[in-house]
């Protein structure tokens, strides 16, 4: 576990919980690690989960698909996220998306009632860690809600804008990254790609936007229709 302490630091499940208390915790706690290779499944629509995970290496998609196969990437998961704490809260749900890894993945996995419950020596940490958890499930349901918001536009264009415009703020530059090929993005705005590689094309002809594969830099502010 020691290797990944400068990953633990920053998650935001420890935030604010001082160095020495964090393997402390973890020990407390029993998380246990698990090893991914690519395009392995985390676990599945459907499961019962009790154990927040945390992606320490690699990558994964958290992926909604509908009885045909259709698949919509919800989110994009690096070292330090965490994923799975709405379900792992509520055991008795169905879980209603899959995670899979995208690259050789290594997860760290927490039972969550063990963060409210075990009897830690860290005792301070531990109620600064549920809070921290409180404050990532109020996160996440802002992150859903934006996502609303991007799908919820009539037309491509507007919700390619929205995004780029929320990406490039995010990352605080008109010069940013996406953390999705074109599949996956179409995928994450539930469009078909061919449709929104052609609509990209349109737009930087239009002189809205510059790009090269994942890199994008906006030239305009949201266009009228």
């Amino acid at each position: 576990m020691e290797k990944f302490l400068s990953i633990f630091e920053r998650t935001a499940l420890f935030q604010q919980v001082p160095k020495t208390d964090i393997l402390l915790l973890l020990h407390d706690m029993q998380a246990r690690l698990q090893r991914y290779t690519k395009g392995n499944f985390i676990f599945f629509t459907g499961d019962h989960i009790r154990h927040v995970g945390i992606v320490l290496s690699g990558a994964a998609h958290i992926v909604q698909e509908d009885y045909w196969g259709n698949r919509n990437i919800v989110a994009h998961l690096t070292p330090s996220q965490m994923f799975g704490e709405a379900f792992a809260c509520q055991p008795e749900m169905a879980t209603t998306v899959s995670v899979v890894s995208t690259d050789v993945t290594e997860v760290l996995f927490i039972d969550v009632f063990r963060i409210w419950r075990c009897r830690s020596r860290a005792a301070v940490s531990q109620e600064r860690v549920m809070m921290n958890l409180l404050a990532i499930l109020a996160r996440k349901n802002m992150f859903l809600t934006r996502k609303i918001h991007y799908l919820s536009q009539r037309s491509m264009r507007k919700k390619l804008m929205f995004y780029l415009s929320e990406e490039a703020t995010r990352q605080g530059a008109a010069h940013f990254s996406l953390p999705f090929n074109r599949q996956e993005l179409a995928d994450f705005l539930a469009v078909d790609r061919s449709a929104l590689s052609s609509e990209l094309s349109k737009m930087k002809k239009e002189g809205l936007i510059d790009y090269y594969k994942r890199d994008f830099v906006l030239k305009s502010s949201l266009p009228a229709e």
